[in-house]
């Protein structure tokens, strides 16, 4: 069975499409008709997938684009090929691209959908748990800087964002976890029950249950899904999307994108920031100690990567696409489940409080 809801942006509107067994490429088979179309995907996602994906076409397969993996080609050269790909196959603005793969994938393939010809449609297919519970929805598409994490893209929504609950089936462990990462944020801004549940089905999860998945999937992009309706271009509400990741993009920028995946950097983000937001007041050490245990039950870090201090964090968070007139502004917690944005966080306070997350 399939579950569907809408992103509603008025004539950008587009569904969300969650179920098992969508990776056959029928769904999009119907939205590409007789368009021109390309699907780009990586080299771990290609032997998986691709074949599978490209049946579901019957008079109009489209071409093919395989492109390595990892965060590192996440750059405006890594772009290259696929806007090579673009004017080999001779796509116009009619024609659409499908971004088959995670997260960094789905971030370059809707940047060069939004800057080829000023922009052509797209899908999204994304196969890790953390891009189908964040990174597919919203419309953010971009590359890295060497200053900085997603420093560089547009805002342009997809066509359709399609999620197979397979396919997490077969990640890693370790991806499995970076993407619960995601949802355990999402519990934190806005559903406390969600963080309970989380809590008590533990197990669950990491043995991959079908149920379990599918939960935690749908409400997730349910709660994005409402708020993106609300603040497309990240002007207020949607702001809160990025609990812990302020100080998770400084993590990754200084671990140069390596060794470390991105919901294991916003892990420690979200361990800094309940610490930050007991400092000031709001969380009781209790609530402080749920946030690292369950981080911890799924095996995700709560300390930055060694021999990163405070001036790393404050040289990086610098560069941060929230910041206002010169200030740094964070995403913080007032109780589970209600968070807000903090314009005038004490330096003290804040340089003590990631002095004491850098201690080893």
């Amino acid at each position: 069975m399939t579950y569907s809801l809408m992103v509603s942006l008025g004539t950008r509107s587009y569904p969300i499409y969650i179920g098992c067994g969508l990776l056959t490429g029928r769904l999009c088979s119907d939205l590409v008709k007789s368009r021109k179309a390309l699907v780009v995907t990586s080299e771990k996602i290609a032997p998986l997938y691709l074949e599978s994906f490209l049946s579901g076409f019957e008079d109009n397969r489209p071409s093919t684009l395989i492109l390595p993996d990892g965060e590192s080609t996440k750059t405006l050269v890594g772009l290259n090929p696929i806007f090579d790909s673009f004017f080999k196959n001779k796509m116009g603005r009619d024609s659409m691209v499908l971004a088959l793969g995670g997260g960094v994938l789905g971030d370059m393939v809707g940047f060069a959908a939004a800057t080829y010809q000023r922009g052509i449609r797209w899908v999204q297919i994304p196969t890790t748990l953390l891009a189908q519970v964040d990174s597919s929805v919203g419309g953010k598409t971009g590359v890295n800087h060497i200053c900085g994490k997603n420093m560089i893209g547009a805002f342009h929504q997809p066509d359709s964002v399609i999620i197979d609950i397979d396919v997490i089936k077969t990640l890693p462990r370790r991806e499995l976890c970076a993407g619960i990462a995601e949802i355990i944020k999402y519990g934190l801004i806005g559903d406390e029950q969600l963080i309970k549940w989380i809590q008590d089905s533990s197990r669950l999860l990491i043995d991959k249950n079908e149920n379990a998945l599918s939960h935690v999937v749908k409400t997730s992009c349910a709660m994005k899904a409402d708020i993106v309706s609300r603040d497309e271009r990240e002007t207020g509400l949607r702001e809160l999307l990025n609990l812990g990741h302020t100080f998770g993009h400084a993590i990754e920028t200084y671990s140069k994108h390596k060794n470390w995946l991105h919901g294991e950097a916003i892990a420690v983000g979200l361990s800094i920031a309940s610490q930050i937001s007991f400092h000031l007041g709001y969380l009781r050490q209790e609530e402080v100690n749920q946030i690292i245990s369950i981080l911890s039950s799924f095996g995700l870090p709560v300390k930055p990567p060694k021999g990163m201090q405070p001036s790393h964090f404050l040289d990086l968070m610098a560069l941060d696409k929230k910041n206002r007139q010169g200030k740094t502004r964070f995403i913080l917690l007032k109780k589970i489940g209600d968070a807000f944005v903090s314009e005038d966080l004490d330096q003290t306070l804040l340089v003590n409080c990631l002095r004491t997350a850098c201690k080893s």
